[in-house]
């Protein structure tokens, strides 16, 4: 089953929880779920509420140590403790591993020697392990999710007044889609930030799904403008969208390209040079024809995000180009991975491949080939048939051992 969190709202613990309950489960269970976890003193509320005339599920912790705070070591045993079946323990405690690396990266401490203020009361507690209760429960082993909003302003916190994202949020989120917004309030808590940085595989827009049941959770107060929800869309993907999601992973490109015909041909090569020095993922040099019929070379680079602006100095420096165009793209990868397996010519390391019908290929690299072509005087086709023949050998005899 998969879960898709539209969080056009933000996210956070509660939000979280109310929206996995309103998708049909009862909170007597989770009371009854989270009882075994030795805490004590806490309740837990579920209520229908409205946001600009939406009906959602408002949940509440009520706790006297609300503001207890804890260090990672000790909610890590709390939960190790318990006998919550291991893959709660499992997702429970590597969200709150996300969470004390963020911390840790900001004080400048070792994970183990965080200490947890908003984050270590019971009402966290119950928010991060009724989520992976509720995950299990209701059967999901996919999640993905839209890019996250993020507010303005500041927010008080037992260190002061902190600027929205907080530090915290900030840190857990490097490297997942956000935009901003002109909302002066939280919009992404650092335990919304943490569930949902650890439970999704992806953020991208809406997949092609099935729909069978929507839950709406209701953030702590109204928005002016919007309506304070977490929606989660719970749905069947198809087949192939099954297979894909397990054999591929999808991120953002960018495009970067120009069209040049009037320079000299042999800055070309160095120019490609230079491209993959500054980080370029690939360059292409494609014939076209401009304007009163000249012909030309459209110079195409694939980059990642931070590679981008180099590229594009690149490029403006060291061609007759007066400007250049810049797109995002979505790509699908297949899952790879680095083999070091023994050949004839020695240790080789080898990309491990699978592709979507579950087939693994090992395919060395073009420069180990290259290298070893001209050390020995040998034709490249020869190392690669060798070094191929050899790694499905390797393949063959560590399927049988296993």
């Amino acid at each position: 089953m998969l879960a898709y969190f539209d969080c056009f709202s933000g996210i956070s613990g509660d939000m979280t929880l109310g929206a996995l309950l309103s998708l049909g489960l009862d909170v007597e269970w989770l009371k009854k779920a989270i009882a075994s976890l030795p805490l004590k003193g806490f309740d837990i509320t579920s209520a229908s509420t409205y946001r600009s005339g939406i009906r959602a599920n408002l949940v509440e912790v009520h706790a006297a140590d609300r503001q207890k705070e804890r260090n990672f070591g000790a909610i890590k045993s709390i939960i190790e403790e318990s006998p919550l079946s291991e893959n709660v323990k499992t997702t429970s405690i590597a969200i709150f591993e996300k969470l004390a690396a963020a911390e840790a990266e900001i004080h400048g401490c070792e994970p183990q020697e965080v200490h947890f203020h908003e984050v270590g009361g019971i009402d966290a507690i119950v928010d991060i392990v009724g989520t992976s209760l509720c995950l299990e429960k209701l059967g999901i082993t996919r999640v993905m999710a839209s890019p996250l909003p993020l507010g303005k302003g500041f927010v008080s916190c037992r260190h002061g007044k902190l600027p929205v994202p907080a530090p915290a949020t900030a840190a857990i989120l490097k490297g997942i889609p956000v935009y901003g917004t002109q909302i002066d309030y939280e919009l992404v808590t650092p335990t919304g930030a943490a569930i949902i940085a650890t439970v999704a595989q992806s953020f991208e827009p809406m997949p092609h799904m099935t729909i069978k049941r929507i839950g709406y959770g209701a953030g702590a107060r109204d928005l002016d403008y919007q309506p304070n929800l977490l929606r989660i869309l719970l749905a069947e993907q198809n087949v192939y969208d099954e297979i894909t999601s397990q054999t591929m992973s999808m991120d953002s490109v960018w495009i970067v390209e120009t069209c040049i015909d009037d320079m000299n041909p042999e800055v070309f090569g160095f120019l490609m040079d230079r491209l993959f020095a500054d980080g370029a993922l690939d360059v292409y040099w494609v014939p076209i024809f401009m304007k009163k019929n000249r012909p030309g070379t459209l110079v195409q680079i694939l980059s990642l995000a931070d590679k981008r602006d180099a590229i594009i100095h690149r490029i403006l420096s060291e061609t007759t180009s007066l400007g250049v165009r810049f797109y995002e793209a979505k790509r699908r990868v297949l899952v790879r991975d680095r083999l070091v397996i023994p050949t004839s010519f020695g240790e080789i390391a080898v990309k491990r491949i699978k592709d979507p019908m579950g087939n693994t290929r090992l395919v060395p690299e073009y420069e180990v080939c290259k290298k070893i072509a001209l050390e020995r005087e040998i034709p490249l086709q020869r190392v690669y048939d060798a070094i191929i023949a050899q790694a499905a050998q390797y393949a063959s005899r560590v399927s049988e051992d296993e």
